[in-house]
Parts: structure tokens; C-alpha cells; sequence
């Protein structure tokens, strides 16, 4: 069976072994365990052990190391079952404007 083509922009990279990591709430009200399957530099699409349903995230971090040194801040994209794709939120990012983008300036 084919897959349908990739419709996401950026290029990802896919574990041949996912890696362990843990969604966690900004306030650090829940976490639950995750892996994490593939990624890229605007997102990721990850495994979550237990339930989904219910879970308040309209952003949470993506907790990356054990001791919390490694983390990226984000926003869920989809779910399908267990597999969630988030998008990594920057700090000070904005995105383009049409109005720039026309002008000509990089993005």
C-alpha cells in the first residue's frame, strides 16, 4: 500500500528506535509519557502512553532529558489515537507577513 506524499514543508528525521520523553503542562499541573517518533526544526510527531482525551494542552513542553535541561514549548497540531504531531513555538518568532514576504524580505 502507498502512503500518500508528505505534505509537511520541513524535513524530518525518523528514529529507527523511538526517543523516551514526557509532555508536561506550562504550570506542571500533569505530565504524561511520550516518544518521540520523528521530528523536524518546526515540529514533531510523537507517541503518547495512556490516555489522550481530555488532556488540557493548548501548549505544554515536550520535556527532552531526564533532568528537564532539554525541552521545547508546544502546541498540538493533530491527534490521531496515540500519535500527536506538535508544533515547537519560538519565543520572539513571528511568522512573515504578507506585507514582507511581497517586499521581498527574508523570512
Amino acid at each position: 500500500m502507498m502512503m500518500p506524499p508528505d505534505k509537511r514543508g520541513a524535513r524530518r528525521v525518523s528514529f529507527e528506535r523511538a526517543i523516551p520523553a514526557h509532555m508536561m503542562a506550562i504550570d506542571g499541573t500533569w505530565q504524561r509519557a511520550c516518544t518521540v517518533k520523528d521530528v523536524s526544526d518546526s515540529g514533531a510527531k510523537l507517541i503518547v502512553d495512556g490516555p489522550v482525551p481530555g488532556l488540557p494542552f493548548k501548549q505544554f513542553f515536550l520535556v527532552l532529558s531526564s533532568t528537564g535541561l532539554a525541552y521545547r514549548r508546544c502546541e498540538p497540531a493533530w491527534v490521531n489515537g496515540s500519535e500527536i504531531g506538535v508544533t515547537f513555538i519560538r519565543q520572539g518568532h513571528k511568522k512573515p507577513t504578507k506585507a514582507t514576504i511581497a517586499v521581498g524580505h527574508p523570512q
